[in-house]
């Protein structure tokens, strides 16, 4: 990786963290998640970066994946364990953070953020170059067990590439065999997930997030503003809320016709068990010649 790139990656992870510990201080009960949402992008721009993909905050059950629509009125609670995830890029160039903020008035999820947390930092610490990812997951998963709970065991981290946010190698949160070694000039995201529940998502709910995979089989009808600005992006995830300028119903037929074709991938909010209680901490790091650099600190 060359100067210049590692000066863009720089840049978008001074704003991440900035973007996400803005968040952290301001994500209080009866704040709406919309507006939290809506001005991590605005101080992104006004930094003179993008949003990777949309802002996202999921809370309680919901592990990740939960991004507000335009008429999302919803807001935060007391008692909420609420996620904050979030992605930068400066010229395609893309750095991803997250953490998990407790709106309890006693504390009661401090512990189970504490195991993320500390899972996430035991993992940076088993970075080196040739060591196999399950050594990351494994130190994620025994810091996690040994704390009481379990890491959610569908969820990875993962590479990051240009205008891509998830590439090879997955990174997961549990110890397993195979996935490949980590090397030297690698950039990933590790993220653990711990659960005071059984450690497993699903898809639930409606689609906020989406993404381009491949050009449309048939443009003809579909409105042209729309696909041009969808185009903008360069396949990165955007968010229904991007799209306030244009007239809904032709939006909607966009996105209905684009998915149907297998052009446009959805990504619906996912969710553990009812009552169960998810928290999320992450990192980007690049793995230089020098050693670990932790762009998201």
């Amino acid at each position: 990786m060359n100067k210049s790139e590692l000066d863009c990656l720089r840049k978008a992870g001074k704003i991440a963290s900035r973007c996400r510990e803005w968040a952290r201080e301001n994500i209080r009960p009866g704040v709406e998640i919309r507006t939290i949402l809506e001005t991590i992008e605005e101080m992104i721009r006004e930094a003179g970066a993008h949003p990777g993909f949309p802002a996202q905050s999921s809370r309680n059950d919901v592990a990740a994946h939960y991004c507000s629509s335009p008429e999302d009125k919803t807001t935060y609670e007391e008692g909420d364990c609420v996620k904050v995830d979030l992605g930068v890029h400066v010229d395609g160039y893309i750095t991803d953070t997250a953490t998990t903020v407790d709106l309890s008035s006693d504390g009661r999820w401090g512990e189970l953020i504490a195991s993320s947390s500390n899972a996430l930092a035991a993992a940076i610490a088993s970075i080196e170059d040739g060591v196999p990812v399950g050594e990351l997951g494994a130190a994620i998963e025994r810091t996690i067990t040994a704390a009481g709970y379990e890491p959610v065991r569908n969820l990875t981290g993962h590479g990051l590439a240009r205008w891509k946010v998830h590439t090879p190698p997955q990174i997961p949160n549990y110890g397993e065999r195979g996935g490949g070694r980590l090397k030297t000039g690698m950039l990933f995201a590790i993220e653990p997930f711990a659960s005071t529940g059984r450690g497993y998502i699903r898809e639930q709910g409606k689609s906020e997030v989406f993404m381009m995979v491949r050009p449309p089989k048939k443009a003809k009808g579909l409105n042209r503003d729309i696909l041009r600005e969808i185009d903008s992006w360069r396949g990165l995830p955007i968010a229904r809320r991007y799209f306030n300028a244009f007239d809904r119903t032709e939006l909607e037929d966009v996105i209905s016709k684009l998915t149907k074709q297998g052009s446009m991938l959805r990504f619906p909010p996912l969710v553990e068990d009812s009552g169960i209680m998810v928290a999320q901490t992450e990192h980007s790091i690049y793995l230089g010649p020098d050693g670990v650099e932790i762009l998201t600190a």
